[in-house]
This record gives structure tokens, C-alpha cells and sequence, in this order.
């Protein structure tokens, strides 16, 4: 979340720079500011009863001493009632300071400058396409065909066990699912990442963490009787490993990666954009995270976005990245850079990958700070993240792309993983 000091001392910037994320913050930004000044106040008087009480502490053991019961016990009378008054203006404190922050968590994280302005999706930019050709072949099987000719993904299998949105991975297919988690681990521990198994639910101190609650409660599943979240992606149990946590600025940077099964409801998705693995309630994914210094996020999120297109080359993908304007980058993100893969059968590009920074949005959620070396100040901390890569739609264009008489042609880069040069 925003700090409380930046939205105080930026005002109309902030108002004009959430425009760009079509948010009218205005009238939010005045009740924030209302209420600060408020809990000042209520924190300016709590401050002065408490002082008032520790010196009438200090003459009442003057007076004991000095032999003054009566008058020690007239002033200890007044102390019982300024306790009485100091509870209930902090009481009231604490409510103001709830409130506040409750009011805070409502505004997104401002866009960075680059970010250009737009309403949805089909204003993002486009920012480079991948060298690879597209196959002009109209006779090529969706990949939803190609798994039931190969044996090697069952979705009616999952709707019986358990509902739409539940694959049930068979076979080659198996295989292929896991030669992918193994190739991106291998890949994210050649580029310096540290890998991590977390847990597959998180509790709400968490989810708040990276900004998936209060925001997102709809998209994610809720253990009701734990009150636990399973996961909708690796970024919330990998990041909240730092949640009240502070650096040194030598520790950075830190960079996890972590393969897990993620899990989103997608609530109201239909049709047939959601058919096959374009749109799943369980899939797998290997993210990738960085803590790191504010100065550095900058690059660092250049680096990540390169390290992502390493990948995609590798599986000799066609692809291309795109730069979301504000109508499309999420709550949480300051910038944010797709990756999507081409779909020759379905003939549309496909989301695979979101890279972005946080900037200290998120570490100011979690607490997350460090220290500069010889300082004894800490500063927020920058965070960072992108799927490197979500397998789903990955799989869906290696199918629908490779498509030969021999059956499917593997990547190289994956052959090693998998054992075989074709699914037949």
C-alpha cells in the first residue's frame, strides 16, 4: 500500500497519476487526509495524558516519601481518572488507526511513468515480437483435439473428479507437464535463483501481504472452517517469507523461484476463451521473485523481463511482449510487461507470462524493510515477480505449433527432460 507520508506530501499527483489506472482517488485521498490529521491529533493528546500521568507518578512517590500521605492520595485519585481517559483515548486511536488504513489499502499502487494511459487490454503496446514465423497451415488441431488423438490430457476425466477447470494429465502428456516444471527450475537455478517449496494455502496476513485481499477474495479458494487461501500463484507464500522482516542492502538481491500448483476460481469465465487449457482453475506454474534495493528495481525488472525471453526462445515459440497501459496493470503493480505466445490452431495469442514491479508497494504491506550499511534508518524494500513460465497455455502452443506427421515435435531444449523427440 501507498505510504501514509506520500500521499500526504503528493496530493494532486497522486490523484492525477491514478487516473492513468482510471481510478478517481479524490475523494478517497481527502478522507485519508481527514483521518490522519484526526489520529495526530488523538496521538498528540494520548501523548500529553501519558506525560501528565508519569509526572504525577513522580510527585506521588516525592510526596510518599516527604511523609504527604493525604495530599499523595488526592493526586493519586486523579491518576485513576487521567487512566480512565487514557483508555478510552486510545481505544479511540486504535479505531481511527484502523480506519485509516482500511481507507489506505483502497488505492492502488501509482503507475510508473512509462506506463502509458489506456481502458483494457487492446490499449496495451506492443513492444517487440519474437523472430519466429507463424505457420499460415489452417489445418492444424486445437490442442484440446490433439490431447484426446494423443491420450495425454483428459478433461472429462476431471470434470468426474472433481469439476470444468481440472485436467487430469495422462501419459506422454504427464511427462511433457513435468520436463516443463523441470526445465524452468533448472533454467531459474542457472540464472541465480534460490528454490523454495512452499505451502499451497497462505493465511490472511499473507494474502494482504501481496495485495491479493482484500481485492481479491472472489478469485481465490477460502478454507472456510481454517480460514486458509490456497494459492493462486507462488509470489503470495514466496514473498510473504519477508513479510516483517529487515535487510541489510548487502543481502540484495534475493532471488526465489518456486514450482507450484496454483489455484484460481475465475469466477464468470466462459465460453470459448476458457475452452481446453486457455483458462483452468488448477494449473501449474514456476515463478520467479526479487527483494531488492530501490534503486536497483528498476533494472532488475529489465533483467527479469530478458531472463523470461530466454525461456520462450528456447521452446522455439513465436512471441511477443507487451507493455500494459493503466487500464489493464493490476491493483498491486507499478509496470507490468506480457508475455504471449502465439496459438496457430485457435489462430490468437496467448498470455503465458506477467513480469512486474512492485516497487515498496507490497513491502510496505508486509513490513518489509532493510538498512543501508552504517545506517541505523530502514527504508521500504522494492519487490518484484513474473511467471518464468505458466505451463497451461505453454503446453496448449507447443501441441497446436509442432503438429507434423510424426506426431509432435519437442523443443530441443526439452528433449533431455522428456525422452523423446515426439508425442505419438
Amino acid at each position: 500500500m501507498l505510504t501514509i507520508n506520500y500521499i500526504k506530501e503528493n496530493q494532486d499527483k497522486l490523484v492525477d497519476l491514478l487516473k492513468i489506472k482510471n481510478f478517481d482517488a479524490e475523494e478517497l485521498v481527502k478522507e485519508i487526509i481527514k483521518l490522519d490529521a484526526k489520529r495526530r491529533s488523538q496521538k498528540a493528546e494520548s501523548d500529553n495524558k501519558l506525560a501528565e500521568m508519569n509526572s504525577l507518578s513522580k510527585q506521588i512517590g516525592m510526596l510518599y516519601k516527604e511523609g504527604k500521605q493525604e495530599e499523595a492520595n488526592k493526586i493519586k485519585q486523579q491518576t485513576t481518572d487521567l487512566k480512565e481517559e487514557i483508555k478510552q483515548i486510545q481505544e479511540d486511536l486504535k479505531k481511527l488507526e484502523t480506519e485509516l488504513n482500511d481507507k489506505i489499502v483502497l488505492l492502488p499502487n501509482i503507475p510508473n511513468r512509462i506506463v502509458p494511459p489506456g481502458k483494457s487490454d487492446e490499449d496495451n503496446q506492443i513492444i517487440k515480437t519474437g523472430e519466429y514465423q507463424i505457420d499460415a497451415d489452417t489445418n492444424k488441431l486445437p490442442h484440446w483435439e490433439l490431447a484426446k488423438k494423443y491420450d495425454i490430457i483428459d478433461f472429462d476425466l476431471g470434470v468426474k473428479i472433481t469439476g470444468a477447470g481440472f485436467p487430469v494429465y495422462k501419459g506422454k502428456g504427464a511427462g511433457l507437464q513435468r520436463g516443463l516444471i523441470n526445465f524452468f527450475l533448472d533454467e531459474a537455478s542457472k540464472a541465480g535463483y534460490n528454490e523454495i517449496i512452499p505451502p499451497l494455502m497462505v493465511n490472511e496476513a499473507s494474502g494482504f501481504g501481496t495485495g491479493q485481499l482484500p481485492d481479491k477474495e472472489g478469485q481465490m479458494y477460502h478454507v472456510t472452517e481454517d480460514n486458509l487461501y490456497l494459492i493462486p500463484t507462488a509470489e503470495v507464500p514466496v514473498t510473504n517469507i519477508f513479510r516483517d522482516v529487515i535487510l541489510s542492502s548487502e543481502d540484495f538481491p534475493i532471488k526465489s523461484t518456486a514450482y507450484t500448483p496454483c489455484f484460481r476460481r475465475e469466477a464468470g469465465s466462459y465460453g470459448k476463451d476458457v475452452r481446453g487449457l486457455n483458462r483452468l482453475h488448477q494449473f501449474d506454474k514456476v515463478e520467479i521473485v526479487q527483494v531488492q534495493h530501490p534503486e536497483k528495481s528498476a533494472e532488475t525488472l529489465k533483467e527479469m523481463v530478458d531472463y523470461v525471453e530466454t525461456l520462450i526462445q528456447k521452446l522455439e515459440l513465436p512471441y511477443r511482449i507487451l507493455l500494459l497501459c493503466g487500464g489493464d496493470v493490476s491493483f498491486t503493480s507499478s509496470i507490468t510487461y506480457d508475455f504471449e505466445v502465439f496459438s496457430s490452431a485457435q489462430d490468437k495469442w496467448l498470455e503465458v507470462s506477467s513480469v512486474s514491479n512492485f516497487e515498496d508497494y507490497q513491502a510496505n504491506r508486509l513490513k518489509l524493510r532493510f538498512k543501508e550499511k552504517g545506517e541505523k534508518k530502514t527504508k521500504l524494500c522494492h519487490t518484484l515477480n513474473g511467471s518464468a513460465l505458466a505451463l497451461p497455455r505453454i503446453l496448449a502452443a507447443l501441441l497446436e505449433n509442432n503438429q507434423t506427421e510424426k506426431g509432435i515435435k519437442i523443443p530441443k531444449a526439452l528433449v533431455p527432460y522428456v525422452g523423446f523427440e515426439y508425442l505419438d
